[in-house]
C-alpha cells in the first residue's frame, strides 16, 4: 500500500518558505551564470567560486562586527575582484580552456577555505555567525503588517508581469495559428492562466501566514525575495540595453563585434566581474539560509545545478533563469517525499529497484531521471523553455 503521508508535509507554509529560500538562493546565483554564459558566451563551470568568496567575506566580516549590509557588499566586490582576476589571465584563451581554467579555480579557492583554517576553521566549518533580522524576535502587529504589505506588492509587480507576459505570448501564438488555419488556443490559455494564479496564491499564501507567524526564516524569505526582485529588475534593464546588446553580440560571433569597434576584452571581462558579483550576494543568503559553512558545501556540485537551472529555463532569458530554478527546486521537494512512496509499487514492475530507498539511493536516482528530462529537453527544445531559437548559436 503506497504511503503519501509524508508529501503533505510539503504544503505547509514552513516549508514552502524554506523551498523559496533555496529556490532564490539559486535563482539569484544562476542570474549571475546565466549573465556569463548565456548572454556572454563565457563557459564558465568554476561560479561557485565566486559564491564561496561571497558567503566566506560576509559571515567572516560580521563575526568582527562589520554591518552585514556592509558586510555582503565587501564579499560582493570581492567576488568580483576574484572574476577581474581570473578574466585578466583566462579570458584570451578558447571556450575550453576556459572551462576548464575556471573549474581549477573554484577548486583552489575551496582547498584554500579547507586548508587556511586559521581564517576559515576549516573542515570544522563556520557557525554562530550574525544573521538578517535574527534581532527581530517579537515584531509588532504594524510591522508585520508592513512587511506582509511589501510581500504583497512584490507579488502583485511578479504575478502581473507573467500574467501579461503569458497573455502576448498566448496571443501571438494563436495569431499564428490562425495564419495557419487553425484556431486559436483558448482552453490552453484559461488553463495555463488558472494554473499560474493558483501556484502563485499558494506561495503568497504560505509566505503571508509566515510573516505573520514570525520566524528568522520568514524574515530571511522577504528580503531575499526583495534582492532577487531588485536584481532582476535592474539586470532586464542591462541586457535591454546597448551594454546587453553588444554581449549578445559577442556570444554569437565576436569578430564582428571586433569589427564594428568594440572591446571585446572589456566587455566579457564586465559580464564576469558583474556575473561573479552577483553569485557572492547568494553565497551570503546561501550561508544565512544554512546557519553554518564549511568547504564541503562549496563543491562543484552547485555549479552544474545552476548550469541545469538555466540550460532548463533558457540560455539568455532571465525569466528562463527564474523559471528554471522553480522548477528543479520543485522537482528536487517533490521527488523527495514522493520516491519512498511510490518504491515498492516500482519495485513490483522493476524487481531491479529496491522496495525502500534509502536517502543516498533515493536521491542518485532524482539526478539520474533530472538528466534524462535534460537529454529530452534538448532533443525536442535546445534553447530551452523560455529561450530563442532565431537568436541562439546552440538553436542553429
Amino acid at each position: 500500500m503506497l504511503d503519501f503521508s509524508g508529501i503533505l508535509l510539503f504544503f505547509t507554509p514552513s516549508y514552502l518558505v524554506s523551498l523559496m529560500i533555496f529556490t532564490a538562493t539559486f535563482a539569484l546565483f544562476s542570474l549571475g551564470l546565466n549573465l556569463q554564459w548565456g548572454f556572454t558566451g563565457l563557459i564558465n563551470f568554476g561560479h561557485i567560486a565566486f559564491m564561496t568568496v561571497g558567503a566566506y567575506t560576509t559571515v567572516l566580516l560580521s563575526m568582527k562586527g562589520v554591518p552585514l549590509l556592509l558586510a555582503v557588499l565587501i564579499g560582493a566586490g570581492l567576488s568580483a575582484l576574484l572574476g577581474l582576476l581570473i578574466g585578466l589571465s583566462t579570458l584570451r584563451l578558447r571556450e575550453d580552456y576556459l572551462a576548464i581554467v575556471t573549474i581549477g579555480v573554484s577548486e583552489v579557492i575551496r582547498l584554500i577555505a579547507l586548508n587556511e583554517e586559521w581564517l576559515t576553521q576549516g573542515s570544522r566549518g563556520v557557525y554562530s555567525y550574525p544573521l538578517p533580522l535574527e534581532a527581530l524576535t517579537r515584531p509588532t502587529f504594524i510591522s508585520k503588517l508592513g512587511m506582509i504589505g511589501l510581500w504583497t506588492v512584490i507579488f502583485g509587480l511578479a504575478g502581473w508581469q507573467l500574467w501579461h507576459w503569458t497573455w502576448r505570448r498566448l496571443d501571438r501564438l494563436g495569431q499564428k495559428d490562425t495564419r495557419n488555419g487553425k484556431q486559436p488556443g483558448r482552453i490552453g490559455k484559461l488553463t495555463l492562466g488558472i494554473s499560474t494564479a493558483l501556484l502563485g496564491l499558494i506561495l503568497y499564501w504560505a509566505g503571508a501566514v509566515s510573516l505573520y507567524n514570525y520566524s528568522y526564516k520568514a524574515g530571511l524569505m522577504l528580503v531575499l525575495v526583495s534582492v532577487l526582485a531588485l536584481v532582476y529588475w535592474r539586470l532586464e534593464a542591462l541586457v535591454r540595453s546597448p551594454w546587453g546588446r553588444v554581449l549578445k553580440a559577442i556570444r554569437e560571433d565576436e569578430d564582428v563585434a571586433k569589427a564594428l569597434g568594440k572591446n571585446v576584452f572589456w566587455y566579457k571581462l564586465q559580464a564576469l566581474m558583474l556575473g561573479g558579483a552577483i553569485a557572492g550576494i547568494a553565497g551570503a543568503f546561501y550561508a544565512w539560509q544554512l546557519n553554518f559553512i564549511n568547504p564541503d558545501g562549496f563543491i562543484p556540485l552547485i555549479t552544474f545545478q545552476a548550469w541545469t537551472i538555466v540550460v532548463l529555463g533558457g540560455a539568455g532569458n532571465n525569466a528562463g533563469t527564474l523559471l528554471g530554478a522553480a522548477i528543479f527546486w520543485a522537482y528536487n521537494s517533490v521527488t523527495r517525499f514522493l520516491l519512498p512512496a511510490i518504491a515498492p509499487a516500482l519495485h513490483a514492475i522493476i524487481p531491479a529497484i529496491p522496495p525502500q530507498l534509502d536517502e543516498g539511493r533515493a536521491g542518485a536516482f532524482r539526478i539520474m531521471v533530472i538528466g534524462l528530462l535534460l537529454i529530452v529537453l534538448m532533443m525536442a527544445r535546445p534553447q530551452g523553455i523560455l529561450g530563442k531559437k532565431e537568436e541562439l548559436s546552440l538553436g542553429r
